[in-house]
């Protein structure tokens, strides 16, 4: 064994115990539609009218969900109920009462010139009469001290930070950057306050969180009059502890509540998802795991036995990564896991056909040294293919939230611990299987020694594919067609989540079980609805906009199933997926597809990272479409299969662009129709064998899985074949008529 091979076994070994012991040590927290968890019900108190009151209760929402994200808890659900309360659902806090003391904070803040105290042993050097507008609050030491008009507020803050400084002794404080015109006003405060001699109370700038002076420090003896503090930066020093200092840090970086706010209910809240539903998802994901691993198994042999061993690994890893990280796993969660299954069986697929390549066409001496130049081949495809989507993920997490966000942290870790195992779990295994004598002797069994059946019928029929771009471009443009008639025709059919409804509660004599209430309803005419148990005997029911007779039945059908069962709330609710959320995530989305083009156009050329964005569009028009055709609901599981689709899509191009731009290196006089018509022939076993791979674990969610997951995998069967496709035949040849019609040079 070489010393990188055993380097490489050592690194395997090492991160494989770690993220063992990190997953028996550490559990992952589940997220609402898995586990339930705590509900808390704010009410807004706001004096405007019935329109200005709810669009501030809109505001605060908003307000409210960046608190959320600043808390650390991972896919929230945050609805408007009525006009002016909020429903805030937090999966796995360990702390709910901290949580709705967090909430419920109005958050004021506040930078105050000091005028002077009064009743204390300090007086002002130059005592200043009163003006109506100043204020009386006490210090931290309890002397009362009279304040000036605001100079600053929170909107001046651009950032706040929790900070342990050891070393001067100060402890936890709380770093505070102002910015744009906040710099200039506080340059002017503290100007002004350091006109004044040292240890004078008007010396001092007070800060104020709620109507409370959280802290009152004395401007430094080094500042001259006028001059004041031009870095836009201060400290908030006090008697903090590490907890209260992040808890003023997220306060102040979360805003100020337009409107203040009170808790009025907080209880527990069971699962949206029903337990029969996550039993159904569990065997669906492990019957469709064994039979993708079966199937690799069968095509690569030996090879897939290792790489079926190098995915547990993976999924090791990826659990363990999670549960580091305190990560929340819910369904879109779930939907990046699966993205980047499929992406981990992908690279090893790519391995084993660049290995196949090498020992059966270039007449490689051995298993080994084919495997060697598979492992070399096609590292560039998949860091390429890999990058794309960590860059996506990396901008999704920072510019989204909620769902979005949920869906960014599981498919980055995904994918790197995808890489890891097929690059050095697999290798190890691999490599350590080829240098044994029986595996010399019998190269048929590695299963890289034989082409393998596509690669064979190809090489037998040698077909001209891209003979013809425009055909294909035409049959692109009719499947457009007919998917945006259907969009047109049938129209988008939007969830709760985007579009709000109704939330009807109800109180029961004895529990109700939550999976039969779903069937009942189901029965009824309403299967889309959502119902949780809450409160220990109660049952919440959320449905879409119901008319009153509707509504009946909604009530009948729950008050078949227990008796005395008394209607407590019923209240029109506003979407989960609000506004801001969907502007945010749609601004992200974008930006990522713009980083995604950036990095395609610097690595291959710009022409083919115009073709990837194009085929990614033709994509989600044409899953879009499928489900306006089908009446399926485009709701907040849509969105994380969407973008799972999206993945994959990228996935499959840029595999098709590194083997294009390899041969375009080897042979470059060749005519990019050929070359483009060769690359796909030689691509074409990996990405028959990686669909099928995935498809094998969407087929078993989309029939095993229960009405929630069957809409979702059949959202990513039908992304992935249009993906699958669209890479091969809307891609390439948009590629090519762009290159015939711009005549560019290749390079």
């Amino acid at each position: 064994m070489t010393r990188s091979a055993r380097v490489r076994a050592l690194l395997a070994l090492a991160v494989i115990a770690v993220s063992l012991y990190i997953a028996v040590a550490v559990p992952v927290r589940l997220g609402l539609d898995l586990r339930g968890g705590t509900q808390i019900v704010l009410e807004t108190r706001s004096t405007s009218t019935t329109d200005a009151g709810r669009e501030a209760t809109d505001r605060a929402l908003e307000v409210l969900r960046g608190r959320i994200d600043a808390l650390g808890v991972a896919e929230p659900t945050l609805v408007r109920s009525g006009d002016d309360r909020i429903i805030v659902e937090l999966p796995g806090v360990q702390d709910p009462k901290r949580a709705a003391d967090v909430l419920g904070r109005t958050a004021q803040l506040a930078f105050h010139p000091v005028l002077g105290t009064e009743g204390g042993a300090e007086r002002s050097s130059r005592p200043l009469p009163k003006r109506p507008h100043d204020r009386v609050l006490p210090d931290e030491s309890g002397t009362p001290m009279r304040l000036g008009a605001p100079a600053l507020t929170g909107e001046h803050v651009k950032h706040a930070a929790a900070r342990f400084d050891q070393q001067s002794g100060a402890g936890w404080h709380v770093t505070v950057d102002f910015a744009g015109a906040g710099r200039d006003g506080w340059a002017r405060l503290t100007g002004d306050a350091a006109c004044h001699p040292a240890g004078d109370p008007a010396r001092r700038v007070a800060i104020v969180l709620d109507d409370k002076v959280i802290s009152s420090p004395q401007v430094a003896p080094s500042i001259g009059c006028e001059a004041g503090i031009r870095d836009g930066a201060t400290q908030i020093t006090g008697s903090f502890g590490p907890e209260e200092a992040r808890e003023l840090a997220l306060l102040i970086n979360g805003g100020a509540l337009p409107v203040p706010v009170e808790t009025v209910e907080q209880r527990t809240v069971g699962p949206t998802l029903g337990a029969e539903a996550i039993t159904a998802a569990g065997w669906a994901a492990v019957i469709g795991t064994a039979l993708t691993s079966l199937f690799i198994i069968v095509v690569y042999r030996l090879m897939g036995a290792l790489a079926t061993i190098a995915l547990a690994c993976y999924g090791l890893l990826s659990y363990a990564a999670l549960a580091a990280l305190g990560a929340t796993l819910t369904l879109p969660g779930l939907a990046g896991f699966v993205l980047a299954i499929g992406m981990a069986v992908d690279a090893n697929v790519l391995v084993f056909e660049r290995a196949r390549e090498e020992y059966t066409t270039r007449r490689r001496p051995s298993t080994r040294s084919a495997l060697a130049a598979g492992f070399r081949n096609a590292f560039s495809a998949i860091a390429d293919s890999n990058i794309t989507t960590l860059i996506a993920a990396g901008l999704l997490f920072f510019l989204a939230s909620g769902p979005v966000r949920g869906f960014a942290v599981t498919l980055g870790l995904g994918v790197l611990a995808s890489m890891f195992s097929a690059l050095v779990i697999t290798r190890v295994l691999a490599e350590f299987a080829a240098s044994r004598p029986f595996l010399r002797r019998r190269p048929r069994l590695s299963g890289i020694a034989a082409p393998g059946a596509v690669r064979d019928r190809l090489t037998r029929r040698d077909p001209h594919l891209m003979r013809h771009p425009r055909r294909w471009l035409a049959a692109a443009a009719a499947a457009l067609v007919l998917a945006g008639s259907g969009i047109a025709a049938r129209g988008i059919d939007l969830g709760v989540e985007f579009t709000g409804g109704r939330l009807i509660e109800y109180a029961t004599a004895t529990p109700v079980d939550p999976d039969g209430a779903r069937a009942a309803l189901a029965d009824a005419g309403f299967p889309r609805a959502v119902v949780q148990s809450s409160g220990g005997t109660g049952l919440t029911v959320r449905t879409e906009a119901l008319t009153n007779a509707q509504e009946a039945e909604v009530t009948a059908a729950v008050r078949d199933l227990a008796d005395g069962a008394d209607k407590v709330r019923d209240e029109l609710i506003g979407p989960s997926l609000g506004e801001e959320l969907r502007r945010g995530a749609l601004i992200a989305l974008a930006v990522a597809l713009g980083a995604q083009f950036v990095y395609l156009a610097a690595r291959f050329r710009r022409l083919f990272g115009i073709a990837a964005v194009t085929a990614l569009a033709h994509d989600v028009l044409i899953l879009i479409g499928v489900f306006a055709w089908l009446g399926k609901p485009v709701d907040g599981v849509f969105v994380a299969a969407l973008l799972t689709v999206i993945g994959y899509s990228v996935n499959d191009s840029v595999v098709l662009f590194d083997r294009i731009r390899e041969l375009t290196r080897k042979v470059p006089r060749t005519p990019l129709p050929d070359l483009a018509n060769q690359a796909i022939l030689q691509t074409l076993p990996r990405t028959v064998n990686t669909g099928m791979g995935a498809a094998f674990i969407l087929t078993a969610l989309a029939v095993l899985g229960g009405p929630t997951l069957t809409d979702f995998a059949l959202a990513l069967l039908v992304g992935l074949a249009v993906g699958t496709y669209s890479s091969v035949f809307t891609a390439v040849p948009l590629v090519l008529q762009l290159q015939a019609r711009r005549r560019e040079p290749r390079r």
